[in-house]
């Protein structure tokens, strides 16, 4: 079984920058494209961005584009997401999941793996 724990959350002023942490145990890591999600009070869970599986592409949502970046490092099985200039409207629970053999972009449907995820609030 295919276990994901982010960490790295909590309470942010805006303009600020935080790294999300996402440990990947219990598969081949490297089998995984990784992405990123968050869900707002009262939204929908949506797309932050994604990584393939060897860290050489990337995709971004637009709302983050320029601000986040995705980096994974496979020995530690970990991806990570940078983040940077953080807005109030990034306050929302921050999930990465996993997607085997293949890479979902700019969805939240196909994945196979999802983390319990961690909170980040952005305060103005």
């Amino acid at each position: 079984q295919v276990h994901l724990v982010e960490s790295g959350g909590g309470l942010v002023q805006a303009g600020g920058s935080l790294r999300l942490s996402c440990e990947v145990s219990g598969g081949t890591f490297s089998s995984y494209g990784m992405g990123w999600f968050r869900q707002g009070p009262g939204k929908d869970r949506e797309f932050v961005g994604a990584i393939n599986w060897s860290g050489g592409s990337t995709y971004y949502a637009d709302s983050v584009k320029g601000r986040f970046a995705i980096s994974r490092d496979n020995a530690k099985q970990t991806v990570y997401l940078q983040m940077n200039s953080l807005e109030p409207g990034g306050t929302a629970v921050y999930y990465c999941a996993a997607d085997y053999l293949r890479l979902a972009v700019g969805t939240n449907s196909g994945y196979d793996y999802w983390g319990q995820g961690t909170q980040v609030t952005v305060s103005s």
